[in-house]
């Protein structure tokens, strides 16, 4: 790859924006100055651009093994890279599921051959593979996921007694999605009754609830106090949840910490109307006053990450009743570029953004020199250019599954160059061949 110099660029990272050049030698960044020069280096003349670490995604569904009419690693990778994410953890209910040491090294073996952006995977936890977790090395994965409201295949972990020796057989970080199974499906058979195989799909947040989402998470926060394991809540979607979190210490020190997801922050239940199913996730987009009360909680840092929980069906899945229809949608191309039209209407700074989804994920899931421009880290960054609008439309989607929730929306900004680990992976809509990820390593 030899080396490369960034000239002339508004560089966002450590909470500051500043002009500098950044000097790209292999897979790291060699220096960061106000001037550089160098003679044999490719230069690419940034003015007017903004220079941002790679995005670091620690939700995503790319549906492989078992699931890959869908989406796969290396079509959803590259997704991601034209969306500036360079990094991802990916989720464990795929078929087979990511639940036994064999598996997730598997699913590693896949990702070396084919991921575009740099990997890692989460481990899930069951009602019956306590023995195999205490086997799974702390370094190995990105960490453990629980599914404490069932989803996407049959991973609910319902048993309390095996919940608390996994809270307490752990020093890794458990990624729980919180759903109360009991009101969902109390919920679910009130609406039957009243709509017959004919609910609407704007039913869907009162059915996944509030109340479900509450009495879910709340417990899961409790447990973790009482045994002192490393929790963090995954896609909270309720205004309530944000008082089960805190603000009053350094994330590196935080024991509870919460993501958000784009689609909570976007939508809101008003869209069922004309978006359907094609925003039917779990948990459920609800209102637009839980949509505040979140944003006031990535902006006060009671919530500390956002991420896309990025989960692809095809249209033909989606097309369909209410029950039969599954929850979930494409996001990783677009996420960021959603969170820029939020930073033109002066929601959130630019340096808050690049926290929440470059330096967060790093500190939290305690990552090797990623998610921060800084000399000696991987040289994962990304290009954005603020005044380029451009419109989602099915030909420029790069989703194996083909369709977005934001099609037909018009953004300000787009995402000029990816480079992964040096190398440039995307520039202005066109992908290089080849591939220069790596598995994600971790400081633990």
């Amino acid at each position: 790859m030899g080396r490369i110099l960034l000239k002339n660029a508004s560089v966002v990272s450590d909470n500051v924006i500043f002009e500098g050049d950044i000097l790209v030698q292999e897979e790291h960044i060699a220096k960061i100055d106000r001037s550089i020069s160098h003679e044999t280096a490719k230069v690419y003349d940034l003015a007017g651009s903004f220079v941002l670490p790679g995005f670091i995604d620690d939700q995503v569904h790319f549906r492989e093994p078992g699931l890959t009419h869908k989406g796969t690693i290396a079509t959803e990778s590259r997704a991601a890279i034209a969306g500036g994410i360079t990094s991802y953890m990916e989720q464990p209910n795929t078929n087979p599921q990511t639940t036994t040491l064999q598996n997730l090294e598997a699913k590693f073996a896949i990702a070396n051959k084919a991921s575009f952006a740099n990997y890692s995977f989460l481990f899930g936890g069951t009602n019956d593979n306590l023995e195999e977790l205490k086997r799974l090395d702390k370094n190995a994965c990105s960490g453990i996921k629980l599914f404490l409201g069932s989803s996407t295949g049959n991973m609910l972990v319902d048993n309390e007694e095996v919940i608390e020796k996994i809270f307490r057989n752990t020093d890794m970080v458990i990624s729980a999605h919180c759903e109360d199974e009991t009101t969902i499906r109390h919920n679910l058979a009130k609406y039957r009754q009243i709509y017959g195989d004919a609910i609407p799909m704007k039913c869907h947040p009162l059915i996944r609830s509030e109340e479900a989402c509450y009495i879910s998470s709340s417990k899961a926060v409790a447990l973790a106090r009482k045994t002192g394991a490393r929790l963090h809540v995954f896609h909270v979607s309720t205004g309530k949840e944000t008082g089960l979190f805190q603000n009053d210490l350094p994330l590196a020190e935080k024991k509870i910490t919460a993501e958000v997801c784009i689609h909570h922050l976007w939508f809101s239940d008003e869209d069922y109307d004309t978006k359907g199913s094609l925003i039917k996730w779990n948990p459920a987009v609800k209102t637009s006053a839980d949509r505040s009360t979140l944003w006031e909680a990535v902006l006060d840092d009671r919530i500390d990450v956002i991420a896309t929980d990025h989960a692809p069906h095809t249209l033909d899945e989606k097309n369909n009743t209410y029950e039969r229809t599954p929850s979930g949608g494409p996001l990783v191309q677009h996420a960021v570029p959603a969170l820029f039209e939020k930073f033109h209407e002066g929601l959130i700074s630019l340096e808050k953004i690049v926290e929440k989804m470059c330096h967060n994920p790093a500190i939290l899931f305690q990552i090797e020199k990623r998610g921060y421009i800084k000399e000696g880290y991987f040289a994962d960054i990304v290009v954005a250019n603020l005044n380029n609008p451009w419109t989602v439309a099915k030909e420029n989607i790069a989703y194996k599954c083909g369709w977005s929730p934001f099609e037909g929306v018009h953004f300000k900004s787009s995402i000029s160059h990816t480079f992964v680990n040096g190398h440039l992976a995307y520039e202005n809509g066109k992908f290089s061949n080849e591939r220069n990820a790596r598995r994600l390593t971790f400081n633990r």
